[in-house]
């Protein structure tokens, strides 16, 4: 005969009611939440050229760019000696890219010049390994 334990009932009740109680925290967060960080407000609309180590950082905002211009509505195109560098953005609004997904950055300007410090005069190479 296969009853439940008032143990099983429990934590079946408090499983439902933690998970229950996530997605309003979730939710009543989102909501709040703005629909751009005050880092994408700051840099709206804005273009960086820029020498950084003897190498020329360019980072234009959304558009077209990599992946026959897949590129998603909004994230910033960053070249380092024009040649384009991928970058991608995490959930909790920080960078990352190709040259280093290990460590974050907190605006596309900061992750172009890391990348430059990381490549140590490399040039950079096409995502997808096409010379």
């Amino acid at each position: 005969m296969n009853k439940i334990t008032r143990r099983q009932a429990l934590a079946g009740t408090t499983a439902g009611a933690l998970t229950a109680f996530g997605i309003a925290a979730t939710a009543a967060h989102a909501a709040q939440a703005p629909a751009t960080t005050p880092l994408d407000q700051s840099r709206a609309g804005t273009a960086t050229d820029e020498v950084y180590q003897g190498r020329r950082i360019q980072i234009t905002q959304g558009g077209g760019g990599h992946h026959g211009g897949h590129h998603s509505a909004g994230l910033p195109t960053v070249r380092i000696d024009g040649r384009e560098l991928h970058v991608m953005r995490n959930a909790d609004g920080s960078w990352i890219s190709v040259v280093n997904h290990y460590e974050t950055y907190s605006d596309p300007r900061s992750l172009a010049r890391a990348a430059v410090r990381e490549l140590q005069g490399a040039a950079l190479v096409p995502f997808g390994g096409a010379a």
